[in-house]
């Protein structure tokens, strides 16, 4: 009789692949997760997809080693594979052109992606539809009859590195808008006060009639309304805001946004499972999860009131009555 390997921290086991795929399992799974924080930390919405992975994981038998690896070429990246350290690998922060995931299908190294991009069409995905969700937040602004909206996404450095989430949000925003015949206007942001604070104003300056917002930036949220208090726009009187984001940021900004949330938990417990299957029935077609929330509605929306003086007024002539 063989015996199937038991977690000692869980007792429970994994059923061990078959044939060629047969090898000394670790009982633990790998998340490839960089953060995203300007000062290279995890900010909220990133640690809650951690827990998820590591609670889910636990439930499963498995245990969870996080690597902030970002690069194909890491040498620790490199090392875990080449010597089989885990047994399968939960992939985040997915690019467009992502040599973590080359390097992981030449390998034929079990993985799972949170994200994706065309090089995950073969395995097994979760993700967001974020460009769906940017233009039903369009949409939810034009049926209060806003025409002037704008768009908040991540950093220049985040939108630049081909991150499929910023560039999804950024192209689904765009193409509502163009459908509707308005003009987009998209603006990078960095995740702190400040930098909201600096995303109101250049928008302000670019364009004063401005009436509502996109945004897919939570951490730059409190900044933005601060930003629009300074200019003496009020939240939902004169101006509208909605987004994407953690219903922590959503729900603890005055007044509270609208917003569609970011299912975190759900997301990581998908990944985890798909992991397992991955594992235990290594043969089993890949399956794709995309997920599209309902936008919340909450109290940073309202009917669109044109901006004071942010209009040219047309010429009429002089008339004597």
């Amino acid at each position: 009789m063989t015996e199937r390997p038991v977690n000692p921290a869980t007792g429970r086991g994994a059923q061990a692949p078959s044939g060629a795929a047969a090898r000394e399992l670790t009982h633990t799974i790998a998340l490839l997760f960089p953060p995203s924080g300007a000062d290279r930390d995890y900010p909220a919405v990133q640690l809650a997809f951690i827990g998820g992975v590591a609670e889910t994981a636990t439930t499963h038998g498995y245990d969870l080693l996080l690597t902030p690896c970002k690069s194909g070429k890491d040498p620790s990246f490199r090392r875990m594979v080449s010597e089989r350290r885990v047994d399968g690998v939960i992939v985040m922060e997915v690019r467009r052109e992502d040599d973590r995931i080359q390097h992981l299908a030449e390998t034929v190294f079990p993985f799972v992606a949170i994200g994706r991009n065309s090089a995950t069409n073969e395995v097994s995905w979760v993700d967001l539809d974020f460009a769906g969700l940017a233009g039903g937040c369009v949409r939810h602004l034009t049926e209060l009859g806003h025409r002037r909206i704008a768009f908040v996404n991540k950093s220049k450095q985040i939108f630049t590195s081909e991150y499929g989430y910023a560039r999804l949000g950024s192209e689904g925003y765009t193409e509502a808008m163009t459908e509707l015949e308005l003009t987009p206007r998209a603006y990078p942001s960095g995740d702190d006060v400040a930098a909201g604070e600096d995303v109101v104003q250049r928008i302000l300056q670019d364009d004063p009639a401005t009436t509502s917002l996109v945004v897919m930036n939570e951490a730059a949220l409190e900044g933005i309304y601060r930003g629009l208090t300074r200019h003496g726009r009020s939240v939902p009187r004169d101006f509208s805001v909605v987004g994407l984001g953690a219903s922590r940021w959503a729900e603890q900004v005055s007044p509270p946004l609208t917003a569609a949330g970011i299912p975190a938990r759900e997301m990581s417990r998908i990944a985890v499972e798909l992991m397992v299957e991955r594992l235990t029935s290594p043969a089993s077609p890949p399956r794709h999860v995309l997920l599209k929330p309902l936008i919340t509605l909450r109290a940073s929306t309202g009917p669109c009131r044109p901006v004071p003086d942010a209009e040219t007024e047309p010429d009429f002539p002089d008339l004597d009555f």
